[in-house]
C-alpha cells in the first residue's frame, strides 16, 4: 500500500511538536499516580514562590510563575541562556477529581500538586443480599 503524504498533517505534527517542547522545557513536569492520590512535579528553579498562580477552571489547572533576569549592570554577557519572564503550563483535568482539595507545595525549585480522586469516583463494592418469599404478591402465581 502506498504512503500518503499529506503536507498539512506534517506541517501541523511539526508545528505540535515544536511548540510542545518548547513550552515544556520551561516548565518540565512528571505526573503519576499512586493509589486515590494524583501528583503533578513542576520544576521551576530560581523561581520566586510569591510569584507561583495556580487556579482551575472549567477542568483546566493552570500553572503561571515569574522569573526576573538577572541585574549585571555594567557586565557583558558572554553566554545568556537561562530563561526569565512569565511562564504558564496547563492541563486538562478529567472528571473524577476532588477539584477543590488539590494542594501545593513548593520546595527547592519544584512545585508539588497533590489532587485526590473524589470519593464518588473511587471504586467500591456493593453488597447483595439474599432473602427469601420477598417477592412481591402480584408476581407470585396463584394457587387452585
Amino acid at each position: 500500500m502506498p504512503n500518503q503524504f499529506d503536507p498539512f498533517r506534517q506541517m501541523d505534527r511539526l508545528f505540535t511538536d515544536t511548540f510542545r517542547s518548547a513550552s515544556n522545557a520551561l516548565m518540565p513536569m512528571d505526573l503519576y499516580r499512586a493509589g486515590e492520590l494524583f501528583t503533578v512535579l513542576v520544576d521551576l528553579p530560581g523561581v520566586d514562590p510569591a510569584t507561583i498562580d495556580i487556579d482551575v477552571e472549567d477542568r483546566t489547572l493552570t500553572i503561571r510563575a515569574a522569573r526576573k533576569d538577572v541585574e549585571a549592570e555594567g557586565a557583558k554577557w558572554l553566554s545568556h541562556e537561562r530563561p526569565s519572564g512569565t511562564f504558564a503550563r496547563q492541563l486538562a483535568l478529567g472528571s473524577g477529581l476532588a477539584l477543590d482539595k488539590i494542594e501545593a507545595d513548593y520546595r527547592d525549585g519544584v512545585l508539588k500538586l497533590t489532587i485526590p480522586v473524589a470519593e464518588e469516583a473511587r471504586p467500591r463494592k456493593i453488597s447483595v443480599t439474599h432473602g427469601a418469599g420477598h417477592l412481591d404478591p402480584a408476581i407470585q402465581g396463584s394457587e387452585q
